[in-house]
């Protein structure tokens, strides 16, 4: 059979994740990801959809593509949305060749999301519209492909309506598909797979699916589920036949048993696969694969959450959507390195805030035993693409519906969120609760099986009772929650934003701040972590909250990584009452508790000291190198597991901290701190100890010049898939090999082989230097060169150099 020209990365649908394939002889259906060969060009060039338009003079894009983040920023633009020029119109096209053999076959677009409002056009038609930027949506072209020939397919996308809050890019920023299948198939996301019964030695699995005849014909089908376990042994089969009528969808719904099923936990996220086979005349003309995973989640009045019957404290953090200097354009390995990078730190659960995530964020957190707060939409505005035409009901109908459809049977998702801190839902104003009432509603229709939330955060908006539209109180900040668990005491309580703790990595300041929110004209925030916002707090009061309140399930940082926007406490409108200017406003936030490019804060090790206390963490913060401030008091904190601590300066005992569990000053209860000891350059050491018992120590010295570079990076050996990434981080050290914490060298990077630079960045919120360049400064003594893999099989090699200091290599492999 003749195959698609330009179509890359051709994958049967049957795929494996650690699956063995089943083996089927006949080609049921085919899909492609169209990764390559596309041309991009901003603005609204007339005629760009039609077959004869001339795209020659275009730019070659991959997709994902975000069309902003490569461009200069803009310095006196909005800090909120990342001060890039993400509002634009734009047109991509890519040509596809479709074989006759096809000519028989459906032929279906799923695409993964477009910012926003797009048009797609195949041929120069209109094959359909879409809306929500953030969602997936599917279209059905057969009946515009020209079969046999070139076909061209243009999409049109235009952010100038959209709202947002932060950096929310521009285009086609996740992954395009083509599906091929017979004219009787199961729909895009057709299985809906249930656990309605869970023992420890059988579990039932209800799998129920939509198949479609666009065959012309009524036909009897058999449709048969086979559930294969992760070596891929059968472990379960189950079959129905029946007659679907020409032109309808129908439900073919079965039970299988699996014995002795082992639970997918965030210990042991085991996934099962269903593999659902539709038979016409003994012959297989579809199959479809659904990873799922058996378990059981409930929560309870005065007791939180719980995962197959074991209590689960949630340690979540809250994510956007953005990859730093690699903006919005989605990569599994960008996503999977922040996953890593908070699961390392403790974390078992993320909040997608404040919209749909990509397909993908979802299989890997199935993988890795990660729990989602799955959360659809941010205001009911123009946020989420609504306008002053949009029919809602009709809107969250379509919105909903392909949510929930999507991602419904994804074990690590146990909650279904409807918006965040939509002001006039909670304060009941035009026809909030009924807007609330429809989401819900929907959600319901979709799947019944899980707990429901809006997100709030007007305290006072309780006493109206929105929480009788929902299941579980989620409030955000200073237990803003207590009034709705006052009015309503038999559901449980989610803190869906926490903390809000801003800082810099490896800035400090003295003295020490007062109040949360004594913020400076520095343009930086102090890494003493003791700094918020007016409506925030800092991590260690939402740890004394829940140490103090059980029925507190969890808490959901707010955030786990900095982000494009939103740069709190150095906004625009910050700074001008500050009497600076919009250029002096940030582009990026200090939410996160590591920064930009994934660098940690000493935020991290506080957080991993409490959430992961199994893991000894002894962390000492500020550095060491205080020219200028000898003889005076500089504070120094210590993040560790243990309960107790001793300090050395230069070998002298500064004395020995323990924490205070009953303090109700929550510093007191996490942190270890010797606010009077006088600085001295030389040796900081801390001994560590728990239960009486030393568990290490950690030794932290006054730095000499910088002396020479070292690149570290997180992988060694790419897959030349042509978007698999390795990020380097890259050091400055003396020549005693002390990390040089106030380094700003200017780095040169060079590539050798066929890698690329997918990105550069150092952390700074206040830096306006491209994201795309071969040259990076160093941001308090460290910056990250993001490397990505081209299609060929070759090694490359990066260096990195700067003037007066030794320069260092490594070499990446790609297979």
């Amino acid at each position: 059979m003749k195959q698609p020209k330009l179509l890359l990365n051709r994958i049967v649908l049957i795929f494996t994740l650690f699956f063995t394939i089943l083996e089927i002889k006949a080609q049921t259906r085919e899909i492609f990801t169209l990764q390559k060969d596309w041309k991009f060009t901003k603005g609204n060039p007339e005629n760009a959809s039609e077959t004869n338009y001339d795209a020659s003079s275009w730019q070659e894009v991959t997709i994902p593509h975000d069309w902003a983040i490569s461009e200069p920023f803009i310095i006196d633009g909005d800090g909120d949305t990342g001060k890039l020029p993400w509002k634009a119109e734009g047109w991509y096209r890519k040509q596809l060749e479709i074989p006759s053999s096809y000519k028989n076959k459906r032929i279906i677009l799923i695409f993964d999301g477009v910012m926003a409002f797009p048009k797609v056009y195949i041929n120069g038609k209109l094959a359909g519209v879409w809306d929500y930027g953030y969602n997936s949506f599917q279209l059905d072209i057969t009946d515009f492909v020209n079969f046999g020939g070139e076909n061209t397919l243009a999409v049109y996308a235009d952010t100038r309506e959209h709202d947002s809050r932060w950096y929310p890019g521009g285009g086609i920023y996740r992954k395009v598909q083509l599906l091929v299948v017979n004219p009787i198939h199961v729909t895009v996301w057709g299985s809906y797979i249930t656990t309605p019964i869970v023992k420890p030695n059988y579990a039932d699995v209800r799998i129920s699916t939509v198949v479609q005849n666009q065959s012309g014909n009524s036909e009897a089908i058999k449709v048969e589920q086979v559930i294969l376990n992760s070596k891929g042994d059968q472990v379960a089969r189950a079959s129905i036949s029946g007659t679907i009528l020409f032109g309808t969808t129908k439900d073919f719904e079965v039970t299988a048993q699996i014995t002795n099923p082992i639970r997918w936990d965030i210990e042991n996220p085991m996934l099962y696969k269903a593999v659902t086979t539709i038979y016409k005349n003994d012959e297989a003309i579809d199959t479809y694969s659904t990873l799922f995973g058996v378990r059981t989640i409930r929560f309870t009045t005065d007791d939180g959450f719980y995962l197959n019957d074991k209590r689960v404290q949630l340690k979540g953090v809250n994510l956007h959507s953005d990859f730093g200097p690699l903006g919005v354009a989605f990569n599994e390995r960008a996503m999977e390195r922040q996953l890593e990078i908070m699961k390392s730190m403790g974390a078992n659960a993320i909040r997608n805030s404040h919209n749909v995530a990509a397909p993908e964020v979802l299989d890997l957190c199935d993988k890795m035993g990660i729990l989602v707060f799955n959360e659809a939409f941010d205001k009911y505005d123009a946020k989420i693409d609504i306008s002053s035409t949009t029919d809602f009901e009709d809107f969250a109908h379509r919105n909903i519906r392909n949510f929930v459809v999507r991602d419904r049977n994804h074990p690590s998702v146990f909650i279904w969120s409807v918006g965040n801190e939509i002001g006039d839902v909670q304060m009941n104003l035009n026809n909030g609760f009924k807007k609330l009432h429809t989401m819900v509603n929907y959600v319901n229709k979709y799947d019944p099986t899980r707990s429901i939330t809006l997100v709030n955060d007007k305290m006072e908006s309780a006493s109206l009772r929105h929480f009788d539209y929902y299941d579980v109180h989620s409030w955000n900040y200073t237990r803003r929650y207590r009034l709705a668990r006052q009015l309503e005491p038999n559901k449980s309580v989610i803190i869906s934003e926490s903390a809000s703790t801003v800082s810099t990595r490896g800035f400090y300041e003295f003295p020490l701040p007062k109040e949360n929110e004594d913020f400076t004209k520095s343009l930086q925030v102090s890494s003493y972590d003791l700094n918020a916002p007016d409506w925030a707090e800092i991590a260690d009061d939402d740890f004394m909250w829940q140490q103090e309140e059980s029925y507190v399930a969890g808490e959901f940082v707010w955030t786990g990584f900095d982000y494009l926007g939103e740069p709190t406490p150095y906004g625009n409108q910050a700074v001008e009452k500050m009497g600076m200017t919009d250029k002096d406003a940030s582009r990026s936030s200090y939410f996160g508790i590591v920064d930009l490019v994934g660098i940690p804060k000493d935020r991290y090790y506080l957080y991993k000291s409490y959430w992961k206390p199994e893991e000894n963490t002894i962390h000492i913060l500020p550095h060491w190198n205080w020219e200028g401030r000898e003889g005076e008091k500089t504070p120094v904190f210590v993040y560790t597991n243990g309960d107790c601590a001793e300090l050395f300066i230069n070998g002298k005992t500064q004395g020995k901290q323990c924490k205070k569990p009953s303090s109700k000053i929550s510093t007191e209860r996490f942190r270890l701190m010797w606010n009077e000891v006088v600085y001295e350059p030389g040796e900081v050491r801390v001994i560590a100890y728990k239960e009486g018992k030393r568990i290490g120590e950690e030794i932290l010295k006054t730095a000499g010049k910088p002396y020479r570079i070292k690149l570290t990076p997180d992988r060694t050996i790419l897959k030349g898939t042509g978007n698999d990434l390795s990020y380097v981080l890259v050091e400055a050290f003396d020549k005693e090999g002390n990390l040089c914490p106030l380094a700003d060298n200017k780095i040169e990077i060079t590539i050798e082989g066929e890698g690329n630079i997918a990105g550069v960045g150092n952390g700074n919120p206040q830096s306006f230097e491209p994201f795309k360049s071969n040259t990076v400064n160093l941001f308090y003594g460290k910056a990250m060169v993001i490397v990505s893999a081209d299609l060929k099989e070759e090694k490359t090699k990066i260096t990195a150099s700067a003037g007066g200091l030794l320069k260092d290599s490594v070499v990446i492999k790609i297979e």
